[in-house]
Parts: structure tokens; sequence; C-alpha cells
């Protein structure tokens, strides 16, 4: 009965009815399997991205509590700061994604370099802005006089990897949209081990390096995006890619309709982007004001619950490719099962982190400090972290096939009302006037996650963003 009735579960029979069908449905083996050619790539690249701050915590650990909110500290404006190039790109991945499934190379290509030159200016504005406005921007996100200069450094330095880091993102974008998600698995792991060696020797001095403590991780993560920069852009040289920028004829100049198609996509994400990074924001700035040692444990735990997310987003990578190209294709109903694969693929990998999570919360945390007030606090924060983990991975894979289809509205309202007014809301009730601290903080984070999950499977379940035009 049990064998049975998981049997059915993982077939996704009942997705599409037998009135909805377009054509011949593939086997269930056929679905997971074109599942996991583009997902494995993606899950192992967010997962990548989100060890990027991951070892840069765990790293200048060794230096502190102060260090490591010093670091946690910039994430939320340098998110901020990258909002506007991670919402162009899902417009980019969205149109690529279509034209591929419409067979039109020439009009991916198009979109490909118009994307590149505009991404160029942008990070390159939004670079200088991080730079000239660092101290101002970290000191209102909560930086106490204890790590404002080591935070203001450690700013300044990422934002110049900020414009190396949004040209790529958008080269990436492109890439996945046609499928290849093994390019971004590769710059993304390129960068990681830079980041890594690098860490190593600028953060307490090793060999010939000096000792730079917090500005030595800033540089390391820097030169990683750098190296990612250049694996990017060599792999749309291939002659034999889909995309190629040298043997294209495809126009650099401005297409109207392009860039309108990129934009009707990507102006709504960028709200949605906004909202969350401002709600995120809000949120850190709460939980910056319970404490330098409070903030340096949820900071820690954040950065735990990120590759959780990491292998959401890899998911959501996965779906949200696959969704464009289906939907190009005109098969609205091989993209329902496409995303309805991915949710089950994320229910198991989400089942197996929620056990790591709690069996071995001490290890993990003892990665990061041997402070004995954090590691008590933190093994609390892991097991309410524990309630949130199916419903995160589950609801950032439907947002992602939202906006894959071009549904970029409606997340960008979930994401307005949940991140940005419920969990800051929720969040300084439960911190303040409740007096429940951290706890509150972490409590608020799950009310956050349940509350999307909700939302955005009652759009995913009435179909609409099936009949988008872009």
């Amino acid at each position: 009965m049990i064998k049975s009735g998981i049997q059915h579960f993982f077939s996704c029979s009942g997705v599409v009815k037998p009135n909805e069908q377009d054509g011949t449905i593939p086997p269930a083996r056929e679905l997971y399997q074109d599942a996991f050619h583009i997902a494995w790539p993606s899950v192992l690249e967010s997962v990548l991205v989100t060890m990027i701050s991951f070892v840069d915590t765990m790293m200048v650990g060794v230096l502190g509590p102060e260090a490591i909110s010093a670091v946690g500290i910039t994430a939320q404006p340098r998110l901020i700061m990258l909002a506007v190039i991670l919402s162009f790109n899902v417009g980019v991945t969205a149109v690529v994604s279509r034209r591929k499934g419409a067979e039109d190379y020439e009009g991916a290509n198009h979109c490909l370099k118009q994307c590149v030159l505009l991404s160029t200016i942008m990070s390159l504005v939004l670079s200088v802005l991080g730079i000239v406005f660092a101290r101002p921007l970290l000191l209102f996100a909560g930086a106490g006089n204890d790590i404002i200069a080591d935070s203001v450094d450690y700013f300044r330095i990422i934002m110049i990897g900020l414009f190396f880091n949004g040209i790529g993102l958008t080269i990436n974008g492109a890439q996945r949209g046609v499928g290849n998600t093994k390019i971004s698995m590769q710059t993304n792991l390129s960068a990681n081990v830079v980041n890594v060696i690098f860490n190593y020797f600028l953060i307490n001095g090793a060999w010939i390096f000096p000792r730079l403590e917090v500005r030595g991780a800033a540089i390391a993560t820097t030169l990683g995006n750098l190296v990612a920069l250049l694996l990017a852009a060599v792999s749309i040289t291939h002659r034999d890619g889909i995309l190629n920028i040298l043997h294209s004829s495809a126009s650099w100049l401005p297409d109207k309709r392009t860039m309108k198609s990129v934009w009707n996509v990507g102006l709504s994400a960028l709200v949605e982007q906004v909202c969350m990074r401002v709600g995120f924001f809000l949120y850190a700035k709460i939980v910056s004001s319970l404490g330098t040692t409070a903030f340096a444990t949820h900071q820690i735990c954040l950065n735990v619950l990120n590759i959780s997310f990491g292998f959401g987003d890899g998911l959501q990578i996965a779906s949200t490719s696959l969704v464009g190209q289906r939907l190009g294709a005109k098969r609205k109903d091989l993209a329902k099962l496409a995303v309805a694969v991915n949710q089950r693929i994320g229910l198991v990998i989400s089942t197996i982190l929620v056990i790591i999570f709690v069996l071995g919360r001490h290890v993990i945390l003892r990665l990061f400090t041997t402070d004995p007030q954090i590691i008590e606090q933190g093994g609390v924060l892991m097991i309410i972290m524990a309630f949130t983990i199916h419903a995160q991975i589950c609801q950032v894979i439907t947002s992602g096939s939202l906006r894959g289809a071009g549904d970029t509205k409606y997340t960008a309202l979930v994401s307005l009302i949940s991140i940005g007014v419920l969990r800051p809301l929720i969040a300084y009730l439960l911190c303040y006037p409740l007096g429940l601290g951290l706890d509150g903080a972490w409590y608020a984070l799950v009310i956050d996650q349940f509350t999307r999950l909700i939302l955005v499977m009652i759009r995913f379940r009435r179909g609409k963003w099936t009949a988008l035009v872009l």
C-alpha cells in the first residue's frame, strides 16, 4: 500500500488531465531524466553560490563574532545593489528560453548581445554607487561602532567584484535559458575554488601574503567573481554553441521588441526584488539591534539555511528553463509536468536536509565558531529552521516556474505582502513587544515561508500562467 502510494506520487499522474494534453506525454522516467539533466548542474551551481558566503563566514569566524557580523551586515545592502541585475536576468532567461523553444537561435543571440551590453553599463554604475555610499548604507543597515570600519572595507572591495559578477550573471542567465546549466556550474565552481584559496592566504596571512583579515575575504571573493566572468565570456564564443557572440550575425544594436519582452518580465521581477531586499534589509536591521553576538548567531544560521535555498534555487533554475522551453514549443502540459517533477525532487532533498541539520546542528555550528553562547542559541534556531525547509524549497521552485512563464507581477505581489510587510512586522512584534528575541525573528521567517508557499501554489494550480505571451 505504502509502496504503491509512493510510486503514484512520483509518477505525477493526475497533474495533467486528459483534456489538457497537447500531445503525447513521455513516461515518468523520461520526465525525470530531462529534469535531472538540467537540474543537477544548476543545483550544484546554486549550492556553490551560497557556499561562497558560507565559506567567507566560516573562515572569518576565527577572528571572532565581530568579524562574522561585519561580513554578515553587508549581505542585504549588496543584494539590494544587485537587485536590478538579478531582475533583469529573470527577463533574459525567460526570453532566451522562449526563443530556444521556438528554435529562433538568431533571436536568442540578439537578446544575449543587447543584454550583455546593458548589463555592463548597469553593473558599472551600481559598483560606483556602492563604493561611494558604503558607509551611510551600512550605518543604516544597523552596523555598530564595533564593526563599521571592517564592514565598510569589506563592502567597498566586494562592490568592485559586483561589476564582474553582474555581467557574468547575465551571461549565465542566457545560458540557462537554452538549457546549458553546466556553464553556470563550472564558472561558480571555479569562483569558489579561487575564493577558498585566497581566503586561506589573505585572511590570516600565509606564505608571502599579508594578514588582511576581513579585507582579505573581500579580495578573495572579488577575484573569484573575476574568474567566473572570464569563463562565462569564453562560453559564448564557441562556434558550435547555441549562444555565440562571435559567429552570430545578430546585431548588437538595441531592438525594441526584444528589450520590451525582457523588461516586461524584468520590471515586474525588479519590483519583486526590491520588495524582497527591502524586507530582508528591515529584517536584518531588527535582528542586528539585538546585539553583535545575536546577529553573529543569526548570520551563521542563515548561511546554513542558504544551503537549503541553494538546492531550491537550482531546481527553480531548471524549472524556469524547462517551463520557458515547453511554453515556447506550445506544450503547456509538459510545462506543468516539469514543475511537478522538480517539486518532487525538491521534497526528497528537503527531507534529507532536515535530518542532517537537526541531527548534526552542533557539529555544523562548530565549523563557524567555538563560542558556547552562539552554539547553544544556534542549536535552537536550527530546530526552528527544520520546520521551514520543505516549504522553502517548494515555494522557491513554484515561484521560479511562474517567473519562467513571465508571471512576474504576481510573484512581485507575493514578495511585497510576505517579505516586504509580513516578515519584518511579525519579527518586530515577536522580538520586542512579546520579548522572544532572536527566536521570534526566526518564527517570523517560518510564517513568511509558509505564506509565500500558499500564495504561489494557489496561482500555479489556477493555470493562468500557461497562457502568457512573451
